[in-house]
């Protein structure tokens, strides 16, 4: 039996990956230590799809509390088991967060992933290493971009460069990361690094705003999860910023582990680099989120603006995926915005 390692097994993308691979026939190594809730308090806690996964994947599924910065600790699970694939989504996310705490922040995206790598070169180097990054590494880069403001939302011109979104010619130098965005960024060169210098199959997925049912979503991290379970069960939502009309792009959760399984059954680049998110496809503005959830769930918003945005924070960012879809062009994303938004709140409903 092939097995996988899936870091932040039971997080938004790393539970959604354990069930995807479970699927394939794959014996599937967990590591989550439920740092979520030491970020963002009880109700991001992942606990409950830990219990899930548990027993959905009873004979598939082996769970370690393991934190990721304790490289004694992971080396005994490479020692014990051959990895095919290693999926690594454990971080702490938010950028809001890491202001706070820069040393763990650092030491949680950058040197846990390193001691990933390094185990990885060490007992099994031909397996497939796949890091979630983020569109953080591009820092306020995106702000600069001559975006045209419309009724309910900002948006650039057809005649731009980027009209079918950001792609990774973006330099990430000489720009505000935000402390979460600069950590991410260092692992992310780390993940190119081993690719590149060492000749390992490792790619990087710069992901715009991952969503889906499986997100316990807080104010600091998850917009769209949070904002469909704020309007869901009446609780106040604070916008930051842009008038509301800031755009992000969303990638359900499903339509992501899909892309790391292409990269994974063919490799095309050693150390590779994508950028992944809902694209032309599937993005929203918080103004047209809202509408949006009211029209799902039947209530109104309860929204209070707040005029000063979050440091760092995208005006307007949405992916280009096309170098991705250049090399998989079997590739498609299945969930757009109003898909995904009905997901999320028929699974608040169950909560």
């Amino acid at each position: 039996m092939k097995i996988a390692l899936v870091t932040g097994s039971a997080g938004l993308v790393g539970s959604e990956t354990v069930t995807f691979l479970a699927r394939k026939g794959y014996f599937v190594i967990g590591i989550d230590n439920d740092m979520r809730s030491y970020f963002f308090g009880k109700e991001a806690s992942t606990k409950w799809k830990l219990r899930e996964l548990k027993n959905k994947h009873k004979n598939k599924y082996a769970h370690y509390t393991i934190d990721i910065r304790t490289a004694d600790a992971l080396e005994k699970l490479f020692k014990k088991y051959e990895f095919q694939l290693i999926v690594h989504t454990a971080a702490q996310p938010s950028h809001d967060w890491a202001a706070k705490e820069p040393h763990t922040d650092f030491g949680i995206n950058a040197q846990g992933t390193l001691n990933l790598l390094e185990l990885y070169r060490r007992y099994c180097p031909k397996a497939t290493f796949i890091f979630t990054s983020t569109n953080k590494v591009y820092g306020d880069s995106p702000n600069a971009l001559p975006l045209v403001e419309l009724e309910k939302r900002f948006e650039i011109s057809d005649q731009h460069p980027f009209s079918r979104g950001i792609n990774e010619s973006m330099s990430i130098d000489n720009c505000k990361h935000s402390i979460f965005g600069a950590s991410k960024a260092a692992a992310d060169i780390f993940v190119q690094e081993y690719g590149k210098y060492f000749g390992l199959n490792t790619a990087v997925f710069r992901c715009g705003c991952i969503t889906g049912p499986a997100h316990s979503g807080t104010q600091l991290h998850g917009f769209l999860s949070y904002l469909v379970k704020c309007i869901a069960q009446e609780k106040p939502y604070i916008i930051f910023g842009y008038k509301g009309k800031q755009v992000r792009d969303n990638i359900h959760s499903r339509d992501l582990v899909n892309m790391f399984w292409h990269y994974h059954q063919d490799p095309k680049e050693k150390g590779v680099v994508y950028n992944a998110g809902g694209g032309k496809f599937a993005n929203v503005s918080m103004l047209e989120a809202i509408e949006k959830i009211e029209k799902v769930t039947g209530k109104k918003a309860i929204v209070t603006y707040h005029p000063e945005n979050r440091a760092g924070d995208h005006i307007w960012y949405v992916s280009d995926l096309s170098k991705f879809k250049s090399h998989y062009p079997n590739w498609k994303p299945a969930y757009n915005i109003d898909k995904t938004i009905r997901e999320i709140y028929n699974q608040i409903k169950k909560t």
